[in-house]
């Protein structure tokens, strides 16, 4: 008796099984895309969606929102660390002494790299940018041994506002219509490049505010950001922040009613160390507030190419109809951190920037913007994102149920859609401050959670970095670091 056919979707969700169980698709990794798969397969997307939710349904695949299709591992049921809740009052910045001593141990390659949100080498694309490099030197190097202008080379600044005009295309017609809005102030004019994002936010800073002023930002935040906030004289206004949604807006609103904010602050997107992104309509209310008060928004999207999901969540600046954002952004955690190429889109803003940047650097060095400009135009920028988004969603799945393994138990961890960062709060018994000491005497480095705040707090919780590929000496070195915060642990 002839056997009936299977359904196509039965047929795709049979040969994904299979991709899994001969480790073509490893736990933790993620699926082709349903538009990938259609392609592949030549079947509907009907069809691949409904063989996708069969698997769901198996255990085979899980969805995981504005990111695709991932294989199950072992289960992560970790819960997410909790909505912090800072003072509310804008202080003075201290800074931690023990962010100079972690910058020290992350750099040394003999411990284990959990600590600074640097990627690995192996992953990043200095390799092909290099010879981009001796090219442009071989070729243009006595052209451009030479002061560019303040902005920087203009055929990079013309690649990043080409890379720009993409950021809307996922959006509702209400935000598309922002986004051709907000097209001018990401146009090469209106583009400056700096020497990596720390000098674009500095510039930012230095145009919309002075020394007295408070900015509002994100909490925990990155402590690099702190650092630059104390050298300015600038207060802060730490704002309670989720771990899903970004900024509390109620503590916004009321911030912003109280008076007294020159600035906010804030990430686009999976922010460091919370890896939150704000959505799009939280976004948009962001932009009104700030509007209604004619507040500037500086915006740091240093991570937003780095995301899991099929579209790249908008800035933002792709939002702003107002024009009140000065957009921040680098190559840093993506291709080459060495090569310290930033750059800012100030729009109204773009003249103070201009000034500040005069005085401070004059300029960056032509070839290496030569460089990238190239790079970007050849194509490979996107090959390689797609690339490093796989394997940093790997490494971050991997990671995750390594601490669900090996930490104690009530460790909670943040989900990001992107990046390369995940932060850890722990029993509140345990001070991170004590146990990075007890981490670097046995090799292992991470960064303690009081580092990211001015005011010392988030002792219980720590970043770790998921920048390098996954090998067995950093599952080892998590497994130690688990089992000394379990030592830390009061027994019950």
């Amino acid at each position: 008796m002839q056997s009936v056919p299977a359904y196509r979707y039965e047929e795709l969700a049979g040969f994904i099984t299979g991709l899994v169980r001969n480790g073509t698709l490893p736990p933790g990794s993620r699926a082709p895309s349903l538009r990938q798969i259609c392609k592949q397969r030549r079947i509907s997307l009907s069809a691949a969606l409904q063989a996708y939710r069969l698997l769901e349904d198996r255990g085979v695949l899980e969805a995981r929102p504005q990111s695709g299709y991932y294989v199950r591992g072992g289960q992560v049921s970790l819960q997410l660390p909790a909505a912090t809740k800072p003072s509310g009052k804008p202080t003075n910045v201290a800074l931690s002494g023990m962010v100079f001593e972690l910058l020290e141990y992350a750099a040394d390659p003999r411990f284990v790299p959990l600590g600074c949100a640097i990627p690995s080498t192996d992953l990043l694309a200095a390799g092909r940018l290099d010879r981009f490099l001796a090219r442009a030197a071989r070729v243009k190097g006595a052209e451009h041994n030479t002061y560019t202008g303040p902005k920087g080379d203009l055929h990079l600044r013309q690649e990043i506002a080409r890379r720009a005009l993409r950021w809307g295309q996922a959006l509702s017609s209400d935000a598309q219509h922002a986004v051709t809005q907000s097209a001018e102030a990401i146009s090469p004019e209106n583009i400056a490049i700096t020497c990596g994002c720390t000098e674009a936010l500095t510039l930012a800073l230095k145009a919309v505010t002075r020394p007295g002023d408070t900015v509002a930002i994100e909490s925990p935040t990155y402590f690099g950001l702190l650092h630059t906030l104390r050298a300015l004289d600038l207060k802060v206004l730490e704002l309670p922040t989720d771990a899903t949604n970004g900024v509390d807006l109620s503590a916004l609103e009321r911030a912003l009613e109280g008076g007294g904010i020159a600035a906010c602050l804030f990430s686009s997107s999976f922010n460091n160390p919370l890896g939150c992104t704000m959505p799009t309509q939280n976004k948009l209310v962001v932009l009104d507030l700030l509007s209604k008060h004619d507040v500037p928004l500086i915006e740091d999207d240093i991570y937003g190419d780095i995301h899991f999901g099929e579209q790249r969540p908008p800035p933002f600046i792709a939002l702003d109809r107002a024009g009140n954002t000065l957009y921040c952004s680098s190559f840093s955690k993506t291709i080459a951190p060495g090569y310290r190429i930033g750059w800012i889109a100030a729009g109204r803003y773009m003249r103070k920037v201009l000034e500040h940047k005069f005085a401070l650097t004059l300029c960056g060095p032509g070839l290496p913007q030569l460089a990238l400009a190239d790079f970007l135009s050849s194509g490979s920028y996107d090959s390689h994102l797609r690339r490093i988004r796989r394997a940093f969603a790997s490494n971050m799945e991997q990671t995750l149920r390594t601490i669900q393994d090996s930490f104690p138990k009530g460790t909670r961890a943040s989900r990001p859609a992107g990046g390369f960062v995940l932060w850890l709060e722990l029993p509140k018994s345990i001070k991170t401050s004590e146990l990075f000491r007890a981490a670097l005497d046995n090799g292992i480095c991470f960064a303690p959670g009081p580092v990211f705040s001015t005011t010392g707090r988030y002792s219980h919780c720590m970043r770790i970095s998921c920048g390098h590929n996954w090998h067995p000496r950093i599952e080892k070195g998590l497994r130690t670091l688990g089992a000394l915060a379990s030592a830390a642990s009061p027994r019950k």
